[in-house]
């Protein structure tokens, strides 16, 4: 940051000294030459950079534009579809429906329909009538006394800390109007997310919120949290998909004193949190500690998130299932593509299981095991749009999250700053000067319109399909062309043994 700061300084006094110049020739153009002597000699002379000593003056250009070079290509140079990580057309997509702008789309499909891994939707010539209300789906097993009926789009985990408190704010007054769910990530409960929307508290390896003084899980403090009239369920976290096997990490920078209080832990420290659990480490100690945060929620809804790694473990929890007769009452799978706002980067790219198999793989194993009518499964990867969701409880989710839609909803633009504490949208920041940016009168609506528009679009999917309920949804509805063929999901299913 530093130095991108002084290249920017460099050329704008060079700037500002051209115009000088223009003005007063002499004297402007007597400084000017001074300046880009003086910059040259210390760029010849400097030992650091490699392109200054071999181009003084000049190699600052190379700086500068690769500084702005996201944004560049963001503006100028990138088309709708090939943007990464989401694409510009996807960030359309939401933020129209946030706005309620037209959400209608000119001249035919943008896609290259030929390319293998594209996929579409069976369509019916006889649509079922479209139904009057959005589904809602129950989650709660025979050992649950509090189940709950939820949406089938929500806001995924995302914690205070990662994200400002204006965006948990505008985020928590979103899902109070509209009926959805706020997972509050695992950084524990602020006030920020007690403004009347429904909470999924999550429980990730440090315990925030029912934290010991030496780290391990606090009895006493988790009760007093999960029987809050708000939280309605609770996960506990076991991996996320952007960094599987790696605990989550809050820079320093973004960790201030108010996070800090609420988390337990000294403010301004970069925080990693362990990369497993303190209270169990094989399938019947996790089943066991479920039962227990059931118990001290009073018969609240309890499952586990996670990114799918070694199958042979699922296998073990589900056979530990059967032999002990504890449940979840759902599953929270997540896929490699899941995103965060802080990673070490071989784990975003190299670890965990991509989240068509493992969604895939964990409907089929509950099935297998006779789990999956008591256990609900819900998902959450790079889910945007009416079509996402469709396909999900295709292959066999009950209910769709999602994190960066929310966000975009929220006025992300994408920066890809949410690590630096510079995000310009105010939405993963704690920076005051740029979260007083993002108005929560202004942007709890534009996640509510998001949520209630795609819930619409996807009410048109499900009766262009025929189907008048989401139990008729099936993996046959969904095709995928995989060299140069088409296969429906329930073919390629049969590819990932259970």
């Amino acid at each position: 940051m530093k130095e991108a700061i002084r290249f920017t300084a460099v050329f704008v006094l060079i700037f500002v000294l051209l115009i000088c110049a223009f003005i007063w020739p002499v004297p402007g153009l007597v400084i000017l030459a001074v300046l880009l002597l003086t910059i040259g000699l210390y760029d010849l002379f400097q030992k650091k950079y490699t392109v200054l000593r071999n181009y003084p003056v000049l190699g600052h250009m190379r700086y500068l534009l690769e500084m702005i070079g996201p944004e560049l290509r963001q503006y100028f140079v990138e088309s709708g579809t090939d943007a990464k990580p989401i694409d510009r057309n996807h960030r359309t997509y939401v933020y129209e429906r946030a706005k309620e702008q037209t959400q209608t789309h000119p001249f035919g499909t943008e896609l290259d329909l030929t390319n293998d891994e594209y996929r579409w939707m069976q369509h019916s010539m006889y649509p079922a009538k479209r139904l009057d209300a959005p589904p809602r789906v129950k989650i709660g097993g025979k050992d649950c006394k509090q189940p709950y009926e939820v949406s089938i789009f929500n806001i995924s985990a995302m914690s205070f800390g990662s994200l400002s408190n204006h965006a948990i704010e505008a985020l928590n007054l979103a899902a109070k109007d509209g009926g959805f769910y706020h997972n509050t990530g695992e950084g524990g409960i602020s006030d920020y997310h007690l403004k009347g929307g429904d909470l999924v508290w999550q429980i990730g390896t440090a315990y925030f919120g029912c934290r010991g003084d030496d780290g391990s899980f606090n009895s006493e403090d988790y009760k007093k949290n999960a029987n809050r009239e708000e939280v309605k369920m609770i996960e506990l976290k076991i991996s996320q998909g952007a960094k599987p096997g790696h605990g989550g990490v809050l820079p320093a920078l973004k960790n201030d004193k108010e996070i800090a209080e609420i988390r337990g832990l000294e403010p301004y420290t970069t925080i990693v949190s362990p990369p497993g659990h303190q209270e169990f480490d094989d399938a019947e100690g996790l089943l066991n500690f479920i039962k227990k945060l059931r118990d001290l929620s009073n018969g609240k809804p309890v499952g586990f998130k996670l990114s799918l790694g070694s199958k042979e473990e699922f296998f073990e929890i589900c056979e530990t299932m059967k032999e002990t007769g504890i449940k979840p009452d759902f599953i929270t799978v997540d896929g490699a593509e899941g995103g965060t706002g802080a990673a070490p980067i071989d784990f975003s790219n190299y670890v965990g299981m991509p989240w068509e198999d493992a969604l895939i793989f964990v409907v089929d194993t509950l099935r297998e095991y006779d789990l999956k009518e008591e256990v609900k499964v819900i998902t959450a990867t790079k889910l945007f749009t009416a079509f996402d969701i469709f396909k999900a409880l295709c292959i066999g989710a009950d209910v769709c999250n999602s994190a960066r839609g929310m966000m975009l909803s929220l006025g992300c633009i994408q920066a890809m700053k949410c690590n630096t504490n510079e995000c310009p949208t105010g939405v993963t920041t704690n920076d005051p000067r740029l979260v007083r940016g993002l108005v929560v009168s202004e942007k709890w609506k534009r996640v509510r319109n998001y949520q209630k528009n795609i819930i619409e679009d996807f009410l048109d999917l499900l009766s262009a399909s025929g189907c008048s309920s989401i139990d008729q949804l099936k993996r046959a509805f969904i095709y995928k062309k995989i060299e140069h063929d088409w296969s429906a999901y329930d073919k390629i299913s049969e590819k990932i043994k259970v």
